[in-house]
């Protein structure tokens, strides 16, 4: 059995008593002493504290660089200003998902993907098979990279003694080059749970100091360190996408509900023709969002969603929302079936429970 890959902060987090799993491959903490409801609490009220060095990060560089993202991504990398950021995929040829990523625009012939974890690999040789057609160089700077996110209202108050950069004029999904502690940055005003926050790049040999800087000033004003746990509870109260739950490589980017960020008039790229033919026919199936009828029911991932005793589909995400008060998830149904207010039953050990598909996303902060 291989070793657990460890982030810069593995240390960090053992000093703070994380419980630690195995996430893909990374040794990463699921939850601190406080417990998973406290740091969601932490995060929606006040801010919390999360290492993503376990993200990868692809750099892309040269005259050509440009014309292979486009190629590669359904969204509009040309509409992309330096210094602004979009949410955007890599697509098979038949629409579906290779991975979810962010494009940075770092310069007219410079970019920075963020990948998840988890496909990082994957995705550099996805990068890499296309680009000797373009005149660019593809870097994977992955280990060389540290990344740690501050999350919630408190996350400006926090960050700002920390750094002559100012914090308040960057838009959300824009980023800026900075020193935060001392140590270079990016600084980057995106996240992953529906909160204001900003995500800090960096050396990975400087990230314990980035780290420590952030818990030092963010503790008094109630942060908390942050595990896996609460960051897929508040992902989902947002309805925000987990590669190998809602989106995959079985499911194409149009009935995920991710239309917003394929272009078709943007010209060609690497699945346009299937997704083109998506559109002229209605999907089959449709992500809904629903909550379980009784409190004692939690659907769970990947559990059977079925009508009148028959499988209709299946659920991508479950867990207790701790902001709402319910037992929420979300699931692929028939899409003459996804009618808000609509009821279906969820298979749970063998009993199948009553849900009914509600609004979403589940939770929106207040601007």
């Amino acid at each position: 059995m291989s070793e657990l890959m460890k982030t810069p902060l593995n240390a960090a987090h053992r000093a703070l008593n994380a419980k630690m799993v195995d996430f893909g491959g990374w040794d990463m903490p699921v939850q601190y002493p406080a417990g998973i409801l406290a740091e969601h609490e932490a995060v929606r009220t006040r801010a919390g504290l999360f290492d993503v060095s376990h993200m990868g990060e692809i750099r892309v560089k040269g005259p050509g660089a440009l014309a292979l993202i486009e190629h590669l991504t359904p969204n509009a990398v040309s509409q992309l200003v330096i210094g602004q950021i979009h949410y955007t995929a890599f697509l098979y040829e038949n629409g579906t998902f290779v991975d979810d990523l962010l494009v940075y625009r770092e310069g007219e012939e410079e970019f920075l993907l963020v990948v998840n974890a988890g496909n990082c690999d994957k995705d550099f040789a996805w990068v890499q098979t296309h680009a000797p057609a373009f005149d660019c160089t593809v870097v994977n700077e992955s280990p060389a990279t540290g990344q740690i996110a501050l999350q919630g209202p408190r996350s400006l108050a926090i960050l700002q003694p920390l750094t002559e950069t100012p914090l308040d004029p960057i838009g959300y999904y824009f980023f800026t080059h900075g020193q935060v502690a001392g140590v270079p940055c990016l600084i980057s005003r995106t996240g992953y749970t529906g909160e204001d926050g900003f995500e800090l790049y960096c050396a990975a040999a400087d990230a314990p100091k980035v780290w420590d800087a952030v818990m030092a000033a963010g503790t008094p004003q109630g942060l908390l360190p942050a595990g896996l746990g609460c960051r897929n509870t508040l992902r989902l109260e947002c309805k925000m996408a987990l590669y190998g739950h809602e989106i995959d490589d079985t499911i194409h980017a149009l009935e995920a509900g991710l239309g917003w960020i394929v272009k078709l008039d943007k010209g060609p790229f690497i699945g346009r023709d299937a997704l083109l033919a998506a559109k002229a026919a209605p999907a089959a199936r449709k992500l809904v969002g629903f909550k379980t009828l009784e409190k004692r029911d939690i659907a769970r991932d990947h559990m059977p969603v079925v009508k009148d005793g028959a499988p209709v589909g299946f659920v991508t995400s479950g867990a207790p929302s701790p902001t709402c008060g319910i037992n929420l998830g979300l699931a692929y149904v028939p899409t003459d079936q996804a009618v808000l207010g609509g009821r279906f039953q969820i298979e749970i050990r063998g009993r199948a429970v009553d849900a009914e598909i509600i609004r979403t996303p589940f939770y929106k902060r207040q601007k």
